[in-house]
């Protein structure tokens, strides 16, 4: 992974460049978290951690934590945005997601010039230069970045929701519709973080 795309923005006059992904669109329970990571100048990719970034999902849940780390200390700036099960089952995932990239942008302590979003669709009503990238958490530094920060940070909320609801293990599968998590919907029933709009929670409620 390199800094050459936002190399090429800084010559074309941009000063701080944010990269922006999510975690948590598939899951059936929990929130969908977006982050933002903002490089300047004079941002390297130094040290082991900073050279293994890359999509989230191509690291090991060890490996994301020590970067997490190092990502919040080394870049320029770095916020995320939660939007609940609530918001998802009201607006849908795709606006509860763009919802969550802009309440992260709201966080930053310092406002990006550029953003660069991972996905093919662009964050709607953004007032910000933005750059949908496809597969661009596979490409771009600040946005494999921001998906690490996203996935750790959802994992840790993830964690937290467990201990409230023990049952369901959340800490293990995430939300995520793995065996375990249905087996478990199917011998409780949904809890309140489930997401009433996916199926086949909404499937269980019908019936």
């Amino acid at each position: 992974m390199n800094l050459d795309k936002e190399q090429t923005l800084f010559q074309e006059g941009y000063n701080l460049i944010g990269g922006i992904d999510e975690a948590g669109r598939g899951p059936l329970a929990g929130p969908v978290v977006a982050a933002c990571v903002v490089v300047d100048k004079k941002f390297v990719i130094s040290g082991p951690e900073l050279e293994l970034v890359r999509d989230s999902k191509k690291l090991s849940a060890k490996q994301r934590e020590k970067i997490f780390t190092v990502i919040k200390a080394k870049a320029v700036a770095v916020a995320i945005g939660v939007c609940d099960h609530k918001i998802i089952d009201e607006i849908n995932i795709l606006q509860a997601t763009f919802l969550a990239m802009k309440k992260a942008i709201k966080q930053m302590a310092i406002t990006p010039d550029y953003i660069l979003v991972d996905g093919g669709l662009s964050i709607p009503r953004l007032k910000l230069p933005q750059e949908a990238i496809k597969e661009g958490d596979g490409k771009i530094f600040c946005i494999a970045a921001a998906s690490i920060i996203a996935k750790v940070s959802r994992d840790y909320l993830m964690a937290e929701l467990d201990q409230k609801y023990p049952e369901y293990k959340f800490s293990q599968h995430k939300g995520y519709g793995t065996k375990l998590h249905l087996a478990k919907i199917l011998e409780y029933g949904p809890c309140p973080i489930h997401r009433r709009s996916f199926a086949p929670i909404k499937d269980i409620i019908i019936k």
